[in-house]
C-alpha cells in the first residue's frame, strides 16, 4: 500500500498579506496568518508570535525592517496550538537588544485552554498527527507559555492613552479577542473572521464551537462600523459598506443554519438526516469567504446538533455497543462470499459512489483477521480513501480520509494501535 500523502496545508495555515502596510503603524507579519506588528508610542505590539524557528525570525527580520522601536507587548489571538509557540524566540530577541521582555496578554479563557492542552498532551498530538498530517507534532507542556495578563471583556492596550482596545470575540475558540483601532476605524477580527472559508465550526476532531455565541461576536465587530478588517487568513477587506457586507451574511448565515437545524431536531431527524435534508441559500453561503476550504457547512450542523443532543445516534444497536474487535469479526463471519463484497464496493467506486463503497467495504475491512480476503478490503479501503479525499472539499475531511489511508498502509485498523 501507498504511504503518500497528497494534501498540503501550507496554503491554508499561511498568511497572503505578509509585509503590507496598513497606514504608518501597522504592518501585517506573515505567522500562522495575519499576525500583526503595530507601532505606539511606548513600543511596538505584536499579535501573534508565530509557531516558532524560521517562521518566527522572518518575522522579526522584517519588523527590523521596519522599525528598532522595542517589542512591548505579544496580544494572543486565540488559544489554539502553534499561534504563539514563538513568543520565547521574541523574548530572546528582546533580551539580545537589551530591551525588558515583552507583556503577553490573552483572554482569561486562555489560561484554561492551555491548562486542558497540557493535561491532554499526547492527545492533542494524535488529533493534530490526524488532522495535519504533514506537520511535525509538538508537546504543548513545552511549548505553550501563560499569557502575563489576561482580561474579561475588554481592556485598553496598556500605554496606548485608549488608542487600542482589545475585546473578547468567543468564536473559533473561547478566547478569541479582537483589535480595535478607533481613530483608523481598523478592526483585527483574528480568529473570529477565518477570510478565506467558512467559520470552522464543528471541525471534526475537536470541541463545540457554537453557531450562534460566534454570531453574536460578529454583531459586536458589526457596531463598531469598521472600514477596514483583518481576517485571520487572506486578504484585507476594505471599504464600510463591503466590510459590513461581509459581517452580516456571515452572521446571518450561521443564525439560518441554527434555525433550519433545530426545526428539523424538533421533528425528530439526526444530524445525517438533517445533512442531507438541507437547501443552502446562495445569498447566504455563495461567497469566497464562505467557501468549504477548511470547514464545512456539514460540520456546523453536527455542532449545532451536538449543542442540544447527547452522543446516541438513535439506533439501537449502538447504545450498548460490543467491542469493535467482536462485532466486526461476527459481521464478516455472517457473509459467504467476502469477495462479493470486494467487488460491490469496487463497481460502486467505479460509478462515482465512492462514499456507499466505503459503507460497503467497512462489512469485512474492519475485520480484526488477517486473511487473505481482510487484506484485500483493507487495500480496497485504503484506495477509497484516498480517491474520498480528492471529492470532498474541506481541507480537514481530506486531511482525514489521507491519514486513515496512512493509518491502514501501516498494518493498523485503529488510531489506537499506532
Amino acid at each position: 500500500m501507498s504511504n503518500e500523502l497528497t494534501t498540503s496545508n501550507a496554503d491554508i495555515l499561511a498568511s497572503t498579506e505578509g509585509g503590507r502596510k496598513i497606514g504608518e503603524n501597522i504592518l501585517i507579519l506573515p505567522a500562522q496568518g495575519n499576525a500583526l506588528a503595530i507601532k505606539t508610542s511606548a513600543g511596538v505590539t505584536i499579535v501573534d508570535a508565530g509557531p516558532g524557528g524560521s517562521v518566527t525570525r522572518n518575522m522579526i527580520a522584517l519588523l527590523r525592517e521596519w522599525t528598532q522601536l522595542p517589542v512591548k507587548h505579544i496580544c494572543y489571538s486565540h488559544g489554539h496550538a502553534g499561534y504563539n509557540n514563538g513568543v520565547p524566540v521574541w523574548v530572546a530577541h528582546a533580551e539580545e537588544r537589551g530591551d525588558a521582555a515583552p507583556m503577553q496578554i490573552a483572554q482569561h479563557n486562555l489560561l484554561a485552554r492551555y491548562q486542558r492542552y497540557r493535561e491532554t498532551s499526547q492527545l492533542q498530538s494524535v488529533l493534530n498527527r490526524i488532522q495535519f498530517p504533514q506537520m511535525p507534532s509538538s508537546d504543548a507542556r513545552k511549548t505553550l507559555i501563560d499569557p502575563t495578563l489576561t482580561f474579561d471583556d475588554s481592556m485598553v492596550l496598556p500605554e496606548t492613552q485608549g488608542r487600542i482596545v482589545i475585546f473578547a470575540a468567543p468564536s473559533e475558540t473561547d478566547d478569541a479577542l479582537c483589535l480595535w483601532f478607533a481613530a483608523e476605524k481598523v478592526l483585527y477580527a483574528g480568529a473570529a473572521l477565518p477570510g478565506t472559508t467558512i467559520p470552522n465550526i464543528g471541525t471534526p476532531l475537536r470541541t463545540q464551537r457554537l453557531a450562534v455565541r460566534w454570531a453574536e461576536s460578529l454583531d459586536r465587530m458589526i457596531a463598531l462600523a469598521p472600514r477596514v478588517l483583518i481576517t485571520e487568513f487572506g486578504e484585507i477587506i476594505e471599504g464600510e459598506a463591503e466590510v459590513l457586507h461581509v459581517l452580516t451574511t456571515t452572521a446571518r448565515a450561521l443564525r439560518w443554519l441554527r434555525e433550519q437545524v433545530v426545526a428539523r431536531m424538533n421533528r425528530g431527524m439526526t444530524d445525517v438526516e438533517i445533512i442531507h435534508d438541507l437547501d443552502y441559500p446562495d445569498e447566504l453561503f455563495n461567497w469566497n469567504w464562505m467557501r468549504e476550504r477548511y470547514g464545512a457547512k456539514d460540520y456546523i450542523v453536527r455542532d449545532i446538533y451536538r449543542q442540544e443532543n447527547g452522543w446516541w445516534d438513535r439506533n439501537a444497536t449502538s447504545l450498548h455497543p460490543a467491542h469493535p474487535d467482536d462485532s466486526a469479526r461476527v459481521i464478516a463471519a455472517a457473509i459467504s462470499d467476502k469477495q462479493a463484497v470486494i467487488e460491490q464496493a469496487k463497481q460502486l467506486a467505479a460509478a462515482g459512489n465512492v462514499q456507499l463503497a466505503l459503507h460497503v467495504i467497512d462489512l469485512i475491512a474492519l475485520a480484526p483477521d488477517n486473511e487473505p480476503w481482510t487484506q484485500a478490503a483493507r487495500q480496497v479501503k485504503h484506495d477509497l480513501c484516498l480517491q474520498r479525499s480528492k471529492e470532498v472539499r474541506p481541507y480537514v475531511s481530506k486531511a482525514l480520509y489521507e491519514s486513515y489511508a496512512q493509518l491502514i498502509a501501516s498494518g493498523k485498523r485503529r488510531w489506537s494501535e499506532s
